[in-house]
Parts: structure tokens; sequence; C-alpha cells
């Protein structure tokens, strides 16, 4: 356990590099002894300066939600990150690429919220009465750490290694499609570079956003009507490169849009 003047210097160091664009060396490396406890109250620091700021919290992402990166990163449950306003891409214009370090594409469904959710009771049913519709989302992530050479309190503590997000036109009712089964393409330039199937997320993305409900309950926070959810890529990251277009399509759910220049 650190203490709180490391946390806060810690999440100090975050901070500058994401304004400098200047990558930091793994938390983990000076401190091995952080633990994932250290890793949300260094995530908090950072996202509470901004909201003093005037940033505001629009949802949150679950990273980590496949069997396989749970593996790779040696943890048994997924991590989450927040949302800001002010993090918000846009189909219509394309990202400017030297704003990031080395930013990544993943591919998701998103979830809004009708209601608010439960925290620690919160219910797979639950997720499903409170959500107004899917759509079809990808999120931009990048790193503050040198070379993605991350462990996972070090994404956690750079909220989740979350860094923007874009939603698509389109928006679907819950009882209108199989959440469990929605395939997904992605393009990179007009070539397919992956496919995926929304189960890829924890069997079934809205067991994902149910855990986020629970986990952050105990950090004092609550997903609120309104609230984007991002529950974890259907496919693997992919790396986005100045002039690279890329175009997310899932079955029954339509298309996101995202260019980098």
């Amino acid at each position: 356990m650190l203490s709180v003047e490391t946390r806060e210097k810690l999440a100090a160091d975050l901070a500058e590099a994401e304004r400098s664009r200047v990558p930091i060396s793994p938390l983990t490396d000076a401190h091995p002894d952080i633990d994932v406890v250290d890793a949300y109250e260094i995530q908090l620091i950072n996202i509470r300066q901004r909201v003093a700021e005037g940033a505001r919290v629009i949802g949150h992402k679950v990273g980590l939600s496949s069997e396989a990166m749970q593996k790779m990163m040696n943890v048994d449950e997924p991590d989450y990150g927040h949302l800001l306003d002010e993090m918000a891409v846009f189909e219509n214009a394309p990202v400017q690429t030297d704003n990031y370090l080395y930013p990544r594409v993943e591919v998701e469904v998103g979830f809004i919220l009708a209601d608010d959710l439960p925290g620690a009771g919160c219910t797979e049913d639950d997720v499903l009465a409170a959500t107004a519709a899917f759509a079809p989302a990808i999120e931009l992530i990048d790193t503050r750490i040198k070379e993605w050479k991350i462990s996972i309190c070090d994404t956690i503590a750079d909220n989740a290694s979350s860094a923007g997000w874009v939603l698509g036109e389109a928006r679907v009712s819950p009882k209108d499609v199989d959440i469990r089964n929605i395939g997904a393409v992605l393009t990179r330039n007009g070539e397919v570079v992956a496919k995926g199937r929304s189960d890829a997320v924890l069997g079934n993305p809205v067991t994902a956003v149910a855990w986020l409900a629970r986990k952050v309950d105990g950090f004092g926070v609550r997903l609120k009507a309104g609230d984007i959810v991002l529950p974890g890529s259907c496919t693997k990251a992919f790396d986005a490169n100045p002039g690279d277009d890329f175009i997310a399509d899932f079955e029954g759910l339509g298309a996101v849009h995202l260019s980098f220049e």
C-alpha cells in the first residue's frame, strides 16, 4: 500500500505525461509494492482533478474483459476507467494522431443507460432493464506508459488506458437484438483486419456492465441514467497511424467510423 503522498505524485506524473505527450516508465518499476487499490485511487485523483477543471464524467469503460487478456495480465477480473466528455472523438472529424502517444482502436457494443443502476447487488437483469439502447462504438485507447509495457496496476492508474470514444448513429433496443450474438467486422483503409463477436466479452457484455456497477460502488461511484458504458472489445486492439480510416460494422447494430490524420 502506497502513501497518500506517493499516490498523488504518481497521479501527477501520469497527468503530465498525457499533457506533454512524453511517456513515463511503468509505475511498478519504482513502486513494486503498488496494489490495485492504490491504482484505482491514483486514477480517481486525476479524474477528480479534471472534473474540478470543468470536465464531466459521462460514463465508464471496462477493460481486460476477455479471458485471454486476463491471463496475459495475470488477473482474474476486468478493470475499469472513466469516460469524460472532453475525451469524445467524432465520426465526421479526423483524430489528430499526435494528440496521443500510442493510440489504438477497439471494437465495442456501447450501452446507453436510461436509468440508474444499483451498486453492490447489480444483476444482468438490472442492466438490461436500465439500458435504453445499444450502439456501435469504437474506443480509442492509449497509454502514458512507455511502449505499452504495462502491468495491471499501471493500466488501472492510467484510467484503464482510455483516451477517447465514438458512438455510431444507430440506437437499438435490447429487446430487438441478442446482445450475446452480435458479429463485428473491423476494416482499416478498406481491408478487413478483424472479425469478432460480442460474446468475446465475458461471454455476454451485460455481464461486464453488471460487474462494473458492483465494482465502482466500492469506490463511491454509481452508473447513472444517461451514462455511456463500453463493456470491452470484441476483437484485439489495433494501432492507429496517420491516414488510417477505421470502420466497425456490427450485425443488427449498424456501423461506426473513425479516421486519423
